[in-house]
């Protein structure tokens, strides 16, 4: 609304300088791109991770699946393992030595974090695992994944705004060196008789 007032207030103002209408004008161009090409770009980048954080979904609901996998014994060194994805109380989970079957029938051995509050050798816990029998994350489901392209899309609206209002104040910084250097010139020109009694009569 400013950059429209100071169009209507320079348009036959006679105290009007051409950076002043310049001025305007960017400021009016950069409203309109913030108000037009940000939800914009933020709209496309939003519906583009939201296909691919989709197809995501899919294939790690697909390929990932959940065995039970058995306590062979505690290990020692008990971190604390956070979930991004979890939107439940996060809990500690100790780390043991366990023993699961991988999808294809084979028998796997290593190192997992269980969810067992005393974890003790017989105990069962799920963990996930991929086509190959490696212990991973849980697959991401669908209403985190369009959580996360909402983010991106609101993240590129933001960038788009604040890229506009860099240019903008960028142009307008330009206007105003210019405009004080030739202040500057005019000064130097007047400098030598500015003062002196008969100048400019």
């Amino acid at each position: 609304m400013r950059a429209i007032r100071g169009l209507w207030r320079w348009r036959h103002n006679p105290l009007r300088r051409p950076t002043d209408l310049a001025e305007a004008w960017v400021a009016l161009v950069a409203l309109v791109l913030i108000a037009v090409a940000a939800p914009v770009t933020g709209g496309l980048v939003g519906a583009a991770a939201q296909d691919s954080l989709q197809r995501s979904v899919r294939e790690q609901q697909h390929t990932r699946r959940l065995v039970t996998a058995t306590v062979v014994r505690a290990l020692k060194d008990t971190p604390l393992e956070t979930d991004p994805d979890a939107v439940a109380v996060r809990e500690s989970r100790h780390r043991v030595l366990a023993d699961w079957t991988a999808p294809d029938g084979a028998r796997r051995h290593g190192s997992a974090l269980a969810d067992l509050k005393s974890p003790h050798t017989g105990d069962h816990f799920a963990v996930w695992t991929d086509p190959r029998g490696r212990i991973t994350t849980r697959p991401l489901d669908s209403p985190t994944a369009t959580t996360h392209a909402v983010l991106a899309g609101f993240g590129a609206a933001l960038l788009v705004a604040g890229l506009v209002e860099g240019a903008r104040r960028l142009a307008v910084w330009r206007m105003i060196r210019r405009r004080y250097a030739c202040w500057d010139q005019a000064w130097d020109r007047a400098g030598p008789d500015w003062g002196k009694a008969g100048t400019g009569s």
